[in-house]
Order: structure tokens, then C-alpha cells, then sequence
């Protein structure tokens, strides 16, 4: 017990003249908005470091500045300001989360409250909950997981149940009862800052002397992590139509990665690829070969071409079927920038505008 008030008062401690000044951070807000920046900082920085993070928060901000702002929106302009940030089903449940927020006529004041909106999960409910309403829930995410697990030396892997489990009654044991918010986000900070994954500052650290891992020689071992994510490899053939100052785009379809998101001609299917490739070979301007864009769970290599023609009866049956069969539509070319596209598509706009 000795051992866990000493972990706790020296990490706080630590906090007090080392933490992170962030903007969302500011409890001086009114109670309201400090729980919509939070919120909205803490879905940003789910899958995004931080630096890349404040920029599209402050972005955000400026734009919405309240939830009642942000749930006015529609889905293509909250998925055309998140562009560049990724894993964009975040952004729909932000927007989806806003419209609740707005119906329930105030920001949710429990754990349970919190975890109802859309996206939420027990770490993001346990950061708004302590940070704005000083809820006593303690946050595990990977910062937590990686300091626990070298301070006090535990092998079990961080993405078993049992290692959930373990590490979150570890967590919510160190938490002081009159300081969740500060110690959370002390948490936060040690992690980032001082016990990171690659070169901690252990001799630098207060809880050097007490530290398992750094005792035994494992800092570079913990945590542990077992390794069964098994990635798939799809092929991409994006077509970039020019007809007339004219391009057709679709909306990509559900249940896939970008969902709502904007493309051109896309082929993929590898054997009915290479026959329309090679039917369309003539009229075909390659612009690059073998990109490689890596997701989490697969890896898309992508070709792009070019197809120029002056008005649309010229396209070849193959492209009219395709087009017609899955939701292309033809829209200008100069009001591209206003639709919402995932970033191996921005590559592809790219080397299209090299070509003019």
C-alpha cells in the first residue's frame, strides 16, 4: 500500500512541474464547453499524435466553437475538415455524438452518461469524466499501460482480457479520490514525456529507484503485447476521369475502410482489373505505379492513370458500365477540394494537378 501512495504522490508531484500545457486543459472555461474540448481533443488524438492533433482541434474549434455549432453541421463538412487524420469512422461518431449531446439538452455528467455517445469508449468516458467533472474513474490507454507496466514490473499482456482487466483495477487502485483529473492526466504526460517507448528518461526519473523494470533490465521489454493482427493486401487501380473540366467521383460505400468518403474510378478486383486495364491500355496515361499506403489492418499498393476525352460519348463502353453501375456521379473538377477524400486519393489529386 506503502508503495502505491509513494507511485501516486511522486507521479503527481512530477505533474506539477512538468505537465503539459494544452488548450482544452483550460478548466476555466464554463462547464459546458470545457466538456466539448475535451471531447473533441480526446476523439482527435485517438489514433493521432498529439502535434498533428491541436492543429485540427484548434481547426475545429474555430469553426464549431460549441457542440451546438458542430451537430448543425452535415457529414460531408465534418469529413472534409478531418480529412488527413485517418480511421474517419471517428468522425462520424463525433458528429453523430454531437447530435445527441444537442438532444439530451446538455453534456452527459456520469460514466455511464458519457460512454452512451457515440464513439466513446471507457478510456475517453474515464479522460471527460475526471477532467471536467472530477469523476473518480482512472484512464488506461497506452501511455498508462506502458508506465504500470514497467514501474511495477507486469508481463501480462496489455491486449488480453485478462491484462484489460488487470491494469485497469491497478489503474483505478493508484487514483487519488480528490484528484482524478490531475492524476489522469499526470498519467497522460508521464508517459509522453518521461517514460516514453523509445529512450525513457529513467535516470532522469523520479520513480527511478523503485522502478521493476529498470531494476531488472526490461524497460525496452515492457509492456508486452502479443502480436496477432494478421494484414491483408488489396490492390487499387484509380482512374482519374478528365471530360470537359468535368470528373466523376463516388461516395464510398458502407461496410469498407473510408466509409462516406469521395473517389474516382475505382478497380480492384484483380481479374476483372486486368482485362479493363488492359482494354483501356490505349487511352491510359499512367501517373504512378506501386504506391504503398498502409492501414492497420491491410496494405493498398495503387496505380494511378489518367483518362482524358472531350465529351462523354467518346468513354469506352467499359468505363460507361462501371461508372453507371456504381454510383459515379460527374461533378466539376474545380469544386473537388469540396468533397472529403481519404489521403491515398489526395496522392492521386496530386498527381493529376502535376500533369496540367
Amino acid at each position: 500500500m506503502e508503495s502505491l501512495h509513494f507511485f501516486t504522490t511522486a507521479v503527481l508531484h512530477w505533474f506539477d512541474e512538468n505537465g503539459r500545457e494544452l488548450p482544452w486543459r483550460n478548466a476555466e472555461l464554463p462547464t459546458e464547453q470545457h466538456a466539448y474540448a475535451v471531447w473533441l481533443s480526446e476523439i482527435i488524438l485517438q489514433q493521432t499524435r498529439i502535434q498533428q492533433g491541436w492543429d485540427y482541434w484548434q481547426r475545429f474549434m474555430e469553426r464549431w466553437p460549441t457542440v451546438g455549432d458542430l451537430a448543425a453541421a452535415t457529414e460531408d463538412e465534418v469529413l472534409r475538415q478531418w480529412q488527413g487524420l485517418g480511421y474517419y469512422s471517428r468522425a462520424r461518431n463525433l458528429h453523430h455524438a454531437a447530435r445527441q449531446i444537442v438532444a439530451m439538452g446538455r453534456f452527459p455528467d456520469t460514466i455511464e452518461g458519457i460512454k452512451q455517445l457515440k464513439g466513446v469508449g471507457d478510456y475517453t468516458a474515464a479522460a471527460i469524466g475526471s477532467i471536467v467533472f472530477g469523476l473518480p474513474a482512472a484512464v488506461v490507454d497506452g501511455n498508462v499501460y506502458r508506465v504500470l507496466s514497467r514501474y511495477f514490473g507486469i508481463d501480462t499482456p496489455i491486449n488480453t482480457t485478462e491484462g484489460k482487466k488487470e491494469f485497469a483495477e491497478l489503474a483505478q487502485s493508484l487514483l487519488p479520490q480528490d484528484q482524478p483529473s490531475a492524476f489522469n492526466q499526470a498519467m497522460m504526460d508521464f508517459g509522453a514525456i518521461q517514460c516514453t517507448p523509445q529512450s525513457p528518461r529513467c535516470l532522469l526519473c523520479p520513480l527511478s529507484e523503485s522502478c521493476v523494470a529498470l531494476r531488472t533490465g526490461r524497460v525496452g521489454e515492457l509492456p508486452v503485447k502479443l502480436k496477432n493482427l494478421k494484414v491483408k493486401t488489396r490492390r487499387f487501380n484509380y482512374i482519374y476521369i478528365r471530360c470537359a473540366g468535368e470528373t466523376a467521383i463516388r461516395r464510398r460505400p458502407a461496410g469498407d475502410i473510408w466509409q462516406g468518403l469521395w473517389e474516382p474510378l475505382l478497380i480492384e478486383d484483380q481479374q476483372t482489373g486486368n482485362q479493363a486495364l488492359s482494354a483501356l491500355s490505349a487511352m491510359l496515361t499512367p501517373l504512378r505505379r506501386g504506391i504503398r499506403h498502409v492501414l492497420t489492418h491491410r496494405v493498398i499498393i495503387a496505380d494511378f492513370y489518367l483518362l482524358e476525352v472531350a465529351e462523354k460519348k467518346q468513354l469506352p463502353e467499359t468505363v460507361v458500365k462501371l461508372l453507371s453501375g456504381q454510383g459515379y456521379q460527374w461533378v466539376k473538377e474545380a469544386s473537388i477540394a469540396d468533397y472529403a477524400v481519404p489521403r491515398l486519393v489526395e496522392k492521386l489529386l496530386e498527381a493529376v494537378n502535376e500533369m496540367r
